[in-house]
C-alpha cells in the first residue's frame, strides 16, 4: 500500500530534502497551456471564459456572476446541522484572527523624528474557492474570514460552475457566502476565474490580490500573473507529515494519513517514526481503513505514488531533522511529551500537537487556517492568515530641526553613493 523509505543509520552531512517523498507537480509543464488561458481571457475577455466553461465544466453560462438572492435562496436550503458548523467554525476562526490583528507601531527617535509602521488592509481582494473533486466550503471560510478581520472593503469569489447544479457554483458554497456577507460571487473556475481577477474582465473589477488554493491550473496563473496581482502562494497538493513513536495510536495515525490522502491522488501522506513496530501497525491500517472508506481509489493511489511514504529513522532526533527538510504543509506530532517535539519544529504550515488534534480538525473547526503553503515551501512561508490582507506602509514625520540633527549624514551617505542630488535636497532646506 505503502513505500518505504530506511534513513536509519544515515551518516554524514545529508540534505533530506533529497530523499523525502514529494508529489511531482511540474508547473512549468503546465505554463504553455495556462498562458493560452490567461491570454484568451486578457483579450476576448467574457467569451473566453464561457467557452472554457463549455470546454472544462461542460456548462453553459449566461452570466458570470451569480445572481442576486441567489446566495440568500442557498443559505435557507441549507441543512441545519451544516449551517451550525459552518457558524462554529466562522466564530473560532473570526476569534484567532481577531488576535493576529497588528496595529500601527509608532517609534520617536527623537524630538519630532517619528516612523509611524502603518498596517493598511489591501483595497480588493480575489478569492478563489475550488471545487472539482470535492466543494471545498470550508476554504470560504478560510479566504473570507481573515480578509473581513483585516477590513478589506471590497471582496470578489469566484467557483468553478457545477454542471450538477445547472452551472451555478455549489450551494454549500453559496450558503456559506450569505452567512459571511459575501455578495459578489462569480461562478469561474481554474486559470480563467485567476485571469479574470487579474485582468478585471466582464463585470468584475481587477482586484489587487488573489488568495486561495486551485489544481495545478489555478498555479500556474498564479505563477504567470504574480507582479499583474499580488498572490498568496503557489500552493500544490495537500500533504501530511506525522512524526510518531512507539506510544502512537496507529488507528489515529493511519486515518489521519488516509484523511489527507482522500483529497487528491496527488496528496502526500508521510509517516516519520524510529518504531519498526509503529510502521508496520500503521501499513496493517491503512489496508483495513483504504477499502472501507468511500474514495478508496483516489486514496490508493496517493498512498501508492511517490510523494507517500514511511520513512523510517534512528530516533526522534532524526526524524526531527527529516520533518523539517519535508516542511510539511500539515504536521502532526504523536510522540511522548509531544508539545516538547513540537516546540522544536521550524517548518511546518501548520503543527497538530498530540493524538486529539487530527489535521482534519484544522481544516475545519480549530480556529486555525487551513491555506497552507505546500511543497517545501513551509521553510520560507507561511499560512493565510490576516496579514496577508494587509501592507506595511512606513510613514515618515520629521520636524526642520529633526532634520537638522541628520542632515550631515544624509549629505555624507549621498555623496558615498555617488548620488549629490540627493544630498542636494536636505542642503537646499537649510540655504545651503
Amino acid at each position: 500500500m505503502i513505500r518505504r523509505i530506511d534513513l536509519r543509520g544515515t551518516t554524514g552531512p545529508v540534505d533530506y530534502r533529497d530523499v523525502v517523498p514529494r508529489a511531482d507537480f511540474d508547473v512549468e509543464a503546465a505554463v504553455p497551456a495556462v498562458h493560452a488561458i490567461c491570454e484568451a481571457v486578457r483579450t476576448r475577455g467574457v467569451d473566453a471564459i464561457k467557452e472554457y466553461a463549455r470546454t472544462f465544466d461542460g456548462v453553459e453560462l449566461d452570466e458570470l456572476r451569480v445572481p442576486a438572492g441567489a446566495t440568500t435562496a442557498a443559505l435557507e436550503r441549507l441543512d441545519p446541522a451544516i449551517r451550525a458548523a459552518l457558524e462554529e467554525s466562522i466564530r473560532r476562526l473570526r476569534a484567532t484572527c481577531t488576535a493576529e490583528l497588528e496595529h500601527d507601531a509608532v517609534t520617536d527617535l527623537g524630538p519630532g523624528a517619528r516612523v509611524t509602521h502603518r498596517k493598511v488592509p489591501i483595497r480588493r481582494v480575489g478569492l478563489y474557492v475550488p471545487g472539482g473533486l470535492a466543494p471545498l466550503v470550508s476554504s470560504v471560510l478560510m479566504n473570507v474570514v481573515p480578509a473581513q478581520v483585516a477590513g478589506v472593503e471590497s471582496i470578489a469569489l469566484a467557483s468553478p460552475p457545477q454542471k450538477d447544479f445547472g452551472g451555478q457554483v455549489h450551494p454549500t458554497i453559496l450558503a456559506a457566502c450569505a452567512l459571511l456577507g459575501v455578495e459578489e460571487v462569480y461562478a469561474v473556475g481554474g486559470a480563467q476565474a485567476i485571469a479574470m481577477f487579474a485582468y478585471g474582465t466582464g463585470p468584475c473589477e481587477r482586484v489587487d490580490l488573489v488568495t486561495g488554493p486551485g489544481n495545478i491550473y489555478t498555479v500556474t496563473a498564479k505563477r504567470l500573473l504574480k507582479g499583474l496581482v499580488g498572490i498568496d502562494s503557489e500552493a500544490g497538493p495537500t500533504e501530511i507529515a506525522v512524526l510518531a513513536d512507539d506510544t502512537a495510536d496507529a488507528a489515529y495515525v493511519a486515518a489521519d494519513l488516509v484523511s489527507q490522502a482522500e483529497h487528491d491522488p496527488l496528496a502526500g501522506s508521510v509517516l516519520v517514526t524510529p518504531s519498526e513496530r509503529l510502521a508496520a501497525d500503521v501499513e496493517a491500517e491503512l489496508e483495513k481503513q483504504v477499502y472501507a472508506t468511500k474514495h478508496t481509489e483516489r486514496i490508493r493511489t496517493a498512498l501508492t505514488g511517490p510523494q507517500s511514504g514511511v520513512v523510517l529513522v534512528s530516533d526522534l532526533e532524526q526524524g526531527l531533522e527529516v520533518v523539517n527538510a519535508y516542511a510539511a504543509e500539515h504536521l502532526e506530532i504523536h510522540t511522548e511529551d509531544a508539545a516538547a517535539w513540537a516546540a522544536r519544529v521550524r517548518n511546518a504550515g501548520a503543527i497538530f500537537v498530540g493524538p486529539h488534534a487530527p489535521v482534519s480538525l484544522g481544516d475545519y473547526c480549530a480556529g486555525s487556517n487551513h491555506v497552507l503553503p505546500t511543497g517545501g515551501c513551509a521553510c520560507h512561508s507561511s499560512g493565510l492568515s490576516v496579514r496577508a490582507f494587509t501592507k506595511s506602509v512606513h510613514v515618515v514625520d520629521y520636524s526642520r530641526e529633526a532634520l537638522a540633527e541628520v542632515a550631515d549624514h544624509v549629505v555624507t551617505l549621498a555623496e558615498a553613493e555617488d548620488l549629490p542630488g540627493h544630498g542636494a535636497a536636505v542642503r537646499v532646506r537649510f540655504g545651503g
